[in-house]
């Protein structure tokens, strides 16, 4: 019985047993996670229906946390003299499935695989939940252009007529 899974944006065929190399997982080494599965094969018979699907589950173990293979970027303008050299190591888990399973039961809760890092991604997350709650604090001001900055802050700018943004954002949020 094999099935493919879905993880980090990829699609990924995992028989029990196998080892994979996924993009990070927010889980420590030695857990178990479980994938969003979106394909089962036994032997003859092949499952693609979503409410089957829905039970299905596939369970791994976290084995180790490490950084890929360097990635070269090299930036290069012909008769200019430009040169850029930069290099990328992603993030990566090895994981060993230890169970592909059809259930039969109610569909199985899934649990966040994907890792939520503390960095640039984490910071602009809450800045636009901090923006979206002075947009609803700051509705009754209707006058004032509804725009949020990237600070979070209110445009201070004055709506135009029938609109409920200013002349600078009327262009980039109506049109």
């Amino acid at each position: 019985m094999y099935a493919v899974v879905a993880t980090g944006g990829k699609q990924l065929k995992v028989e029990k047993g196998t080892e994979a190399v996924v993009e990070r997982l927010a889980a420590e080494v030695g857990q178990t996670v479980t994938f969003d599965v979106l394909f089962v094969a036994d032997g003859e018979d092949i499952v693609v229906d979503l409410d089957a699907l829905a039970t299905a589950i596939v369970t791994a173990e976290v084995l180790e946390h490490f950084r890929g293979e360097k990635a070269v970027v090299f930036k290069f303008k012909k008769r200019k003299g430009y040169k850029r050299l930069k290099g990328h190591r992603q993030e990566q888990t090895r994981v060993r499935v230890t169970d592909v399973a059809l259930g039969t039961g109610k569909p199985a809760a899934r649990k966040a695989t994907k890792a939520e890092a503390p960095g640039p991604k984490a910071e602009k997350k809450a800045k636009a939940s901090a923006a979206d709650e002075a947009v609803t604090v700051a509705e009754a001001a209707a006058a004032q252009c509804e725009a949020v900055k990237n600070d979070g802050e209110r445009c201070g700018n004055k709506a135009k007529e029938g609109s409920k943004y200013c002349g600078v954002h009327a262009k980039k949020y109506e049109g």
